[in-house]
């Protein structure tokens, strides 16, 4: 699995994972904020740089980075931030390895399966797969996921290699996943955040998340939708860092209880 390290090693571990459609680059803006952190990005399987590893599922993808994370950061706290599908991977960390992680950001993770619209997925996705190989429809993709100008061409480039095999994969595992048994024995300190401007289930997975775990802080974001990170990256890192070091959030958050 691909990843890179930014900032001082001899820092808190900082790890962030990306979500479906993206990589890596999606973190640019919070690499050079915690430049005092150890950053590290992973290109998740069949993504980004790791585009050549086979089979992507949440579950593989865990159980690898719980084994990098323990090279990488052994004896030090870690810190995971997770976007969307990489949200999930971190849900699915936690769950198989209480102990790994000190603090956890889980962004906008979809807990509650789709079961309908998962049988839909692969005759679609074969039907408008070709469309992912023009810039126009392209375009329009960013602009739904809100990437800028400045990442739509490693944006393209990105989404017109991957295969329809593989997208299929990663939306049939994103559309599927439910919280594991065991999240509710992890002994991390989370912070579970979702946009109020996005889709009712995922207000409603956030409010599952909090509630299956006592450790769990949540709140929604006003008039935020789905990609924080992209929409206001100076809010989405101070929410990271004041949560952290001074374990306070802004006073106009709405709280999840």
């Amino acid at each position: 699995m691909h990843y890179q390290e930014y900032g001082d090693k001899n820092a808190t571990l900082m790890v962030f994972l990306h979500g479906g459609g993206v990589s890596s680059w999606m973190w640019d803006r919070q690499i050079q904020y915690f430049k005092h952190y150890h950053c590290v990005t992973f290109d998740l399987p069949e993504q980004g740089k790791s585009n050549n590893m086979k089979g992507f599922s949440i579950k593989n993808s865990a159980e690898r980075m719980i084994e990098l994370i323990g090279e990488i950061g052994s004896g030090k706290e870690v810190i995971v931030i997770g976007f969307s599908l990489g949200a999930q991977v971190a849900v699915q960390m936690l769950s198989m390895n209480s102990n790994l992680i000190t603090y956890a950001m889980i962004n906008s993770a979809l807990v509650r399966p789709v079961s309908i619209v998962k049988k839909l997925i692969n005759p679609a996705v074969k039907l408008t797969f070709p469309l992912t190989k023009i810039k126009s429809f392209s375009k329009y993709q960013a602009k739904s996921l809100f990437v800028g100008e400045e990442y739509f061409d490693t944006y393209y480039k990105e989404s017109s290699n991957m295969k329809c095999d593989t997208l299929i994969r990663i939306l049939e595992e994103n559309m599927s996943f439910t919280l594991p048994e065991e999240f509710y024995k992890v002994k991390s300190k989370i912070l579970v955040t979702v946009g109020e401007k996005e889709r009712s289930i995922m207000i409603k997975s956030a409010k599952d998340i909090v509630s299956a775990n006592t450790n769990c802080t949540g709140i929604i974001m006003p008039n935020i939708g789905h990609g924080i990170s992209f929409i206001n990256p100076n809010l989405f890192n101070q929410i990271i860092e004041t949560w952290i070091q001074n374990d306070h959030l802004p006073k106009d958050m709405i709280r999840i209880n």
